[in-house]
């Protein structure tokens, strides 16, 4: 059974993500709105409902791209469209069209994110573009995925033909789905190799940076409890150090200190090129693991391993404590 709490923003930012799999939580305002976290901190809002007698379930959108509000009044509108009687269209269409259908009506990604999508989908499904999707076979298809360098890649690309064919079959212009007939690609997933020797390691060649705009900013990765995406985009004036807090969110004692320390001449705490926040650092991020002695390791590790040693409480004051202790205990 999911867990369930009345969905606002302070809890779903904190949410812990499992080690394995995923967790789902549900909504208690609108007991019909659900949640998916996986391994990989991804959050998204899904519904459930008995269709034919299967159980089918409708992804909304993720979080937070799709706020808790337009969640919770699409659920009626998703519902009432999955009991639609499938139409049968005659026409036949492109696959490049349908793709572009496609993308319109199912995918709900920020707009970086989409432009990466549209550039894998160009480049390594251009020899189907031309084809009618009805006329796609599986053989062609797995010739797609042949081509594809990487193993990772070539999964997510399946995954994504897998999603695109179904969408087609829910539309009407396939009667079954071509890729249920190719084995799933196997991969191997990376482990993830931070610890506590390994997080004092990494704060050790931080510190040694000479760049105090990016020092900080991976600094603030260890004392803010927060994501890289947030981390990054954070703004002077959701700071409130009267009150020890960041919009919602509690800081921790390191993270004050390391944020008054700064100075305060922008709309952005850590800026970028063009009078822009920073994004992606991930040549000076690259230098420093390498120093620490432990490559591979992501900015993203970094929250996932504290989120994961956090002890988490809906009371402000006491996860502000926790975070506390938990940098105590973990950095020496």
């Amino acid at each position: 059974m999911a867990h369930q709490f009345f969905f606002n923003t302070y809890i779903l930012d904190n949410l812990p993500s499992p080690e394995v799999g995923f967790d789902v939580v549900q909504d208690l305002s609108e007991p019909r709105l659900r949640m998916y976290i996986t391994n990989r901190g991804v959050k998204s809002f899904f519904v459930r409902k008995r269709v034919n007698g299967c159980d089918k379930r409708i992804i909304i959108g993720n979080y937070p791209e799709t706020d808790i509000e337009d969640a919770r009044a699409k659920v009626a509108e998703v519902l009432n469209e999955v009991c639609k009687k499938t139409p049968v269209r005659r026409k036949k269409i492109s696959f490049k069209s349908f793709v572009d259908l496609y993308l319109v009506h199912k995918v709900r990604r920020s707009e970086d994110s989409l432009v990466k999508l549209k550039r894998a989908i160009n480049l390594h499904f251009e020899n189907l573009f031309e084809k009618n999707i009805q006329d796609i076979t599986t053989a062609e298809l797995q010739q797609v995925l042949d081509d594809i360098s990487g193993r990772a890649m070539a999964l997510r690309m399946q995954e994504l033909l897998q999603s695109i064919f179904n969408y087609a079959i829910d539309t009407g212009y396939k009667k079954d789905n071509p890729m249920d007939n190719i084995a799933k690609i196997n991969v191997d997933r990376r482990q993830r190799k931070l610890n506590k020797t390994g997080l004092n390691k990494l704060l050790a060649a931080i510190q040694k940076e000479k760049d105090t705009n990016l020092r900080s900013a991976f600094l603030m990765l260890i004392y803010g409890f927060a994501p890289k995406t947030k981390i990054f985009k954070m703004r002077w004036e959701d700071l409130d150090f009267n009150h020890d807090s960041w919009g919602d969110m509690p800081l921790s004692d390191k993270a004050i200190l390391l944020l008054q320390d700064l100075p305060q001449d922008g709309e952005w705490v850590f800026m970028g090129r063009g009078r822009f926040h920073l994004t992606d650092p991930r040549v000076a991020w690259k230098r420093i693991v390498l120093s620490a002695g432990i490559p591979g390791v992501t900015m993203d590790d970094v929250h996932k391993f504290l989120m994961r040693a956090l002890t988490w409480s809906p009371d402000r004051d006491i996860l502000r404590e926790n975070m506390n202790d938990l940098l105590v205990d973990l950095l020496v």
